[in-house]
């Protein structure tokens, strides 16, 4: 029997065409979220784990905002940065944030294109750890970034980049009706086929074993 990281009701794992990780596998973005707060040490884990992401140079070029649902006034300001649409399920989420990149180099006097890359390793770290935590997440590109720089004061060289909602998964019954058909439809991934590729594009690896439906 597999090891379950949230409640059997409230899984969605992936059918899989090769072995993965039981993390990755029950991996999913729920909007849906009880009103259960994340604890302290839950939230030193989670961050934790976005701190030995990796990055270029190891120049860990993200920042965080964050708000809990426990600090209301706070909570409704990071909640004002989201799009009308994902307000709407993500008000009942215990945590918000935003991360931000760091645009240039510290070391060197040029742009680190990699930044958002490392930004993006940084929140799968926080995502695998949460479900490690019987946690979900909910990432989100539906985002005011030119609301965030001037209401959280970024400076000049930083720049917001996506948002997350964070919590106890919760049920699909307490969404609108139309966002319900989104979080019970069923997961689907692009073939192996599709996107991995031998030394020239788009002649599939010699070795690859396809046998996704």
């Amino acid at each position: 029997m597999s090891e379950q990281f949230i409640p059997e009701a409230l899984q969605k794992p992936a059918i899989t065409a090769h072995l993965i990780h039981e993390l990755l596998r029950q991996r999913w973005s729920p909007r849906a979220f009880t009103q259960d707060a994340v604890t302290t040490r839950e939230l030193h884990s989670l961050f934790e784990a976005m701190r030995w992401a990796p990055s270029a140079f190891n120049e860990q070029p993200w920042s965080v905002l964050v708000a809990l649902k426990q600090q209301p006034e706070e909570f409704a300001k990071m909640l004002g940065y989201l799009t009308p649409g994902n307000q709407v399920w993500a008000k009942a989420a215990p945590g918000l944030l935003v991360m931000v990149a760091k645009r240039d180099l510290s070391t060197k006097p040029q742009q680190n294109r990699t930044a958002q890359y490392d930004l993006g390793q940084a929140a799968a770290h926080f995502t695998v750890q949460a479900m490690a935590l019987g946690l979900v997440v909910h990432q989100m590109a539906g985002v005011d970034l030119e609301a965030v720089r001037n209401s959280a004061s970024i400076p000049e060289g930083y720049e917001a980049v996506t948002a997350m909602a964070f919590g106890r998964p919760g049920s699909a019954s307490q969404l609108p009706e139309d966002i319900q058909k989104r979080e019970t439809a069923p997961r689907s991934r692009k073939r192996l086929t599709e996107f991995v590729f031998g030394p020239n594009w788009g002649a599939t690896a010699s070795w690859l074993e396809d046998t996704a439906a």
